[in-house]
């Protein structure tokens, strides 16, 4: 008596896992349990590209801060100024300093034009 109770518990317990197993399946594979993960796993694939992007963008504006550095010290923009040196001189590509300059006085008028180099104006 006491084997046929023991098998008889056994299938019983059998049957109570077997159908709570496909009962879970059952409402993982229903459309709005279906929805819900494929949003989960949406919002988890967003997240990690938004960090990467995230990351990307940091890794990019510290490299080229680095790489501006780089630059300005290759061009000297960095450099300490000396004071006993004199200031840079900037020459100006667009003004004509012939026709001002007292030293460069020509009697012909067409030796120097004057051009306007001023891109504004009016054609």
């Amino acid at each position: 008596m006491f084997r046929r109770t023991f098998w008889f518990g056994t299938g019983v317990a059998a049957g109570v896992w077997a159908t709570t197993k496909v009962n879970r399946k059952l409402k993982q594979l229903t459309p709005d349990s279906l929805a819900a993960t494929a949003a989960n796993k949406a919002l988890d694939v967003g997240t990690r590209v938004r960090d990467r992007a995230v990351g990307f963008a940091l890794d990019v504006r510290d490299n080229m801060a680095q790489r501006e550095a780089e630059l300005d010290d290759a061009l000297g923009l960095n450099a300490p100024v000396d004071p006993e040196l004199p200031a840079p001189r900037r020459r100006h590509a667009i003004e004509n300093h012939h026709s001002s300059n007292p030293k460069h006085v020509v009697d012909d008028a067409t030796a120097y034009p004057t051009y306007s180099y001023n891109r504004n104006e009016d054609h």
